[in-house]
């Protein structure tokens, strides 16, 4: 399976990742201790600072845009002011986990909630299972159509939703749909299209209690993860299993990681049950 994407070093609250040929040096809270390889670090195309944003130290330039393979999905990457590229490396041992756990079962509908650029959703789909994507951000689904043409996958049953996570999941009960699997990565702190405002200690409860209510009596999973600072995969577990009571039960973390020897990097959570 190709795969355009390592982490280099991390160290002193930064990260140094391979994105296909384009080599970037970006903040990184959880990047303890000192770097491992600092000569590494010349070899960075441009630099994230929370301040002076995007900058060349060197004489190539940052690609306004350029494609890379991740665990066998084709992502477009844009840099953005706030220092994203429009995918999150540490969720790319999930996609190959939900691809495994759904090709068991390909006729399944799932709802992937919070839904970004969607790796995840192409996961499903590779599958061969119908998914829902939605997303507030009416760039970000933009994108995550171009990336399901990039993967032969433009005309797969996938439904395209820009709204309000909460708005949406009541339309869907009222309107008695149900899904086998659900997959969500709710944000810290984030607004709907409206300016709805969600925040994970205060919605998350809410939202699972709605996805309970969504799910068919096959259902195969539900996937949760987090970003958030000091959120364990153990506190996940526990929100998880409170509302969706009595079943197969994992958890782990989300790691950031390149070849033998480079010392991984914890990106977040997750949780499944089923």
């Amino acid at each position: 399976m190709r795969n355009d994407y390592e982490l280099l070093d991390s160290g002193q609250g930064r990260k140094l990742e391979r994105f296909g040929p384009v080599i970037l040096s970006r903040p990184c809270e959880q990047a303890d201790g000192d770097m491992q390889n600092p000569d590494l670090w010349r070899d960075a195309v441009a630099e994230f600072d929370r301040v002076a944003g995007w900058t060349s130290p060197g004489d190539a330039d940052l690609p306004a845009e350029w494609v890379v393979t991740i665990n066998g999905i084709n992502m477009k990457l844009k840099p953005t002011p706030a220092g994203h590229l429009g995918v999150f490396p540490e969720t790319r041992a999930l996609w190959d986990s939900i691809t495994e756990a759904l090709r068991l079962t390909p006729d399944a509908s799932v709802l992937n909630l919070f839904a970004y650029s969607g790796g995840a959703t192409l996961a499903a789909a590779r599958a061969g299972c119908p998914v829902c994507h939605l997303d507030s951000s009416k760039a970000m689904v933009t994108r995550a159509r171009e990336n399901a043409a990039l993967n032969d996958l433009a005309d797969a049953p996938i439904r395209w939703i820009v709204d309000d996570v909460t708005k949406f999941l009541d339309r869907e009960i009222r309107r008695g749909r149900r899904y086998d699997a659900i997959m969500l990565d709710p944000p810290s702190f984030g607004r709907g299209r409206g300016g709805e405002q969600y925040k994970i200690d205060k919605d998350l409860v809410g939202t699972l209690e709605r996805c309970k209510a969504l799910l068919s009596d096959e259902s195969a999973f539900v996937l949760l993860t987090s970003h958030t600072q000091g959120m364990t995969a153990a506190d996940l577990e526990a929100v998880l299993a409170g509302v969706l009571g009595e079943g197969p039960l994992a958890r782990g973390e989300m790691r950031l990681t390149g070849a033998s020897g480079v010392r991984p990097v914890p990106g977040g959570v997750w949780t499944r049950w089923g």
